[in-house]
């Protein structure tokens, strides 16, 4: 069950009790954001779920499928006795085709992502190697003059000559504290990443509570889940101009939840794709959404999705707003 409370910081602890609390608590605890930059589809979301164990992020093979800042939050214990909060920011992904003002405000928002950070840490897909655009990232953070780390990543996929000289390079572009090669998906050496990211934050105390995932509101990450199950089954047919948005979230007085989520395309032509033959298609994305939010929820959700048409939702300031990304850029 993914916990939702809004940490409020430090705001109304006036008393000296409390005072001396928090700094005997921040002497035995690190805290801090570590931002996962990449290129899309390096497997920043993956690597995020993997790393926080559980689902706060979405996965899909479609390139940009992170739209805005998702918070994913770790405690590693270190060997020293000290607790270790890390939370993860995971950005949309960085490219330099910024035609539509979507994509140039999800890598406005990559960056400011990486600058408000304490660590960066560059996720590359170890298989596609380390090109122009990866190079480019890797200049622009010195710009950033935040500590960060190369993370090679899916190398199940790779054989290990290839990944030293991959590492040599990007380590010659930008220089990083460390290297580390994992694979996301199989977990492999993923804890050494972890463990070291939770070292290097500074200490202070806890940031959320210990056994909260994210700081997404669950009306968010309804909307999320049921755009990760659109791309999964439409990508081949659906272009990427699509969107979801949770229109209600009723509480019912058996402890259930009614969701009721719009799902937006920008044509007519597209809604009968989404709809499928008889509904099935939209039916069958409902019905893979509704487990995954149930598990996450902890408690049942009925799910209602519509397909609805509006030709200009990329352009709405609104959903910008929500999305936190700037719209005038």
């Amino acid at each position: 069950m993914v916990r939702q409370a809004h940490h409020e910081g430090h705001k109304g602890r006036s008393s000296a009790l409390d005072i001396m609390t928090e700094i005997e608590q921040s002497s035995q605890t690190r805290a801090g954001f570590v931002a996962l930059v990449g290129a899309p589809n390096a497997g920043k979301s993956t690597l995020l779920n993997t790393l926080v164990g559980g689902k706060v992020a979405i996965v899909s093979p479609k390139a940009q499928t992170t739209r805005t800042r998702v918070l994913g939050i770790a405690m590693r214990d270190l060997p020293d006795g000290t607790r270790a909060q890390i939370a993860f920011v995971d950005t949309p992904g960085i490219h330099d085709r910024r035609q539509k003002r979507l994509e140039r405000a999800m890598v406005k928002a990559a960056w400011q992502g990486a600058a408000d950070a304490d660590l960066v840490a560059l996720l590359v897909d170890a298989g596609r190697g380390f090109g122009d655009e990866i190079r480019a990232i890797a200049v622009r953070l010195r710009d950033i003059r935040k500590p960060s780390v190369l993370v090679l990543n899916k190398i199940d996929l790779v054989r290990r000559d290839k990944l030293l000289a991959l590492a040599a390079a990007a380590n010659a572009a930008h220089p990083f504290e460390r290297t580390f090669m994992v694979s996301a998906k199989t977990g492999d050496g993923v804890g050494d990443l972890a463990d070291w990211l939770a070292a290097a934050l500074p200490a202070g105390p806890l940031l959320y509570p210990e056994d909260q995932l994210t700081d997404m509101p669950l009306r968010l990450l309804a909307a999320e889940i049921v755009r990760e199950q659109v791309f999964l089954q439409l990508h081949e047919e659906l272009p990427y101009d699509a969107a979801v948005e949770t229109e209600a979230w009723t509480e019912r007085p058996d402890g259930s939840a009614r969701v009721d989520c719009a799902v937006f395309v920008m044509r007519e032509s597209q809604r009968p794709i989404a709809l499928g033959k008889g509904g099935s298609r939209i039916k069958m994305i409902g019905s893979r959404a509704r487990k995954q939010l149930t598990e996450i929820a902890g408690r049942p959700v009925h799910l209602f999705l519509t397909v609805k048409v509006k030709e200009h939702w990329a352009e709405d300031r609104m959903r910008y707003g929500e999305w936190g990304l700037d719209y005038d850029v």
